[in-house]
């Protein structure tokens, strides 16, 4: 099985072309496909496919290194669109590809760089899904026996964005795990850890359904400036800086879609052997 290594921000990915052929692995076959020791190591895998909605161009899928499946993926999203654009599949300007979670836009620019259009923010508790009786900016839950104060929302899949006063020094690797599993997000959750350096800039860890803290995640970054926006602590456009690079979310607010911009780049080509 042929597959390319790609990373956005070093989050970092295998891509393998099921246009005309479903991926030959399953759950335990991806788990150790993802093993950073025994096989080629990545935060997710990327499928290409042939798209099922007739308004977009191809289709997409997410596996984590777990072997469970994601709704969405920003960084991904941005390998994916940059993977076809090589392969001579995505011409310059903008097309619609399809997500596990829906069609989502890409534009391919100048600079290397993809824009991506991911989506209205959706706060609706049963839309993330989170289990509340009413929709709120904040909210409290317990944590192993401690109150922690999170924004939830979804970008495709759920997250949950806590609010810190030194992203440097956040409990990513104990409180990640535990918000992850709270049985307020039946479906498990994203986690991001959020330092507000300025109005048009943040600071943000996230811990990865599903696959740990990663370097960079897309989808993350546009869950905390959607949270942060919309408690008046961020302006329309916002520089994202992770432990792996920079990204640029611009949400104008309810009613609007938000974008993402950022780089996506190959690592090299492989064959594994399944």
């Amino acid at each position: 099985m042929r597959f390319s290594k790609m990373h956005g921000l070093g989050n970092d990915f295998v891509v393998v072309d099921c246009r005309t052929q479903p991926l030959p692995l399953d759950a335990a076959a991806i788990r150790r496909f993802g093993d950073r020791h025994f096989g080629v190591g990545f935060d997710q895998l990327l499928t290409i496919e042939a798209a099922r909605d007739p308004g977009c161009a191809f289709a997409y899928g997410i596996w984590n290194t777990d072997g469970t499946t994601s709704g969405q993926c920003g960084n991904g999203l941005r390998c994916v669109a940059r993977w076809l654009a090589r392969a001579g599949a995505l011409g310059e300007g903008a097309a619609r590809l399809e997500s596990p979670s829906g069609p989502v836009a890409v534009e391919l620019l100048a600079d290397g760089e993809v824009r991506a259009d991911m989506g209205e923010p959706r706060f609706a508790p049963e839309r993330i899904p989170f289990l509340a009786e009413e929709q709120a900016e904040r909210y409290a839950i317990d944590v192993v026996g401690r109150e922690v104060e999170i924004g939830a929302v979804s970008m495709g899949n759920p997250h949950a964005v806590v609010e810190v006063d030194r992203v440097d020094t956040a409990p990513v690797a104990v409180l990640g795990p535990q918000i992850e599993h709270v049985p307020e997000f039946p479906q498990g959750c994203n986690v991001g850890f959020a330092e507000v350096v300025a109005r048009d800039a943040i600071r943000l860890r996230v811990w990865e359904r599903g696959v740990g803290e990663t370097l960079a995640c897309g989808s993350g970054a546009c869950a905390a400036v959607a949270v942060l926006r919309r408690r008046g602590l961020v302006d329309a456009e916002v520089r994202v800086t992770l432990p792996g690079g920079e990204l640029t979310i611009r949400w104008d607010g309810p009613g609007s879609t938000l974008w993402m911009t950022g780089p996506a780049a190959f690592v090299f080509e492989g064959e594994y052997c399944v």
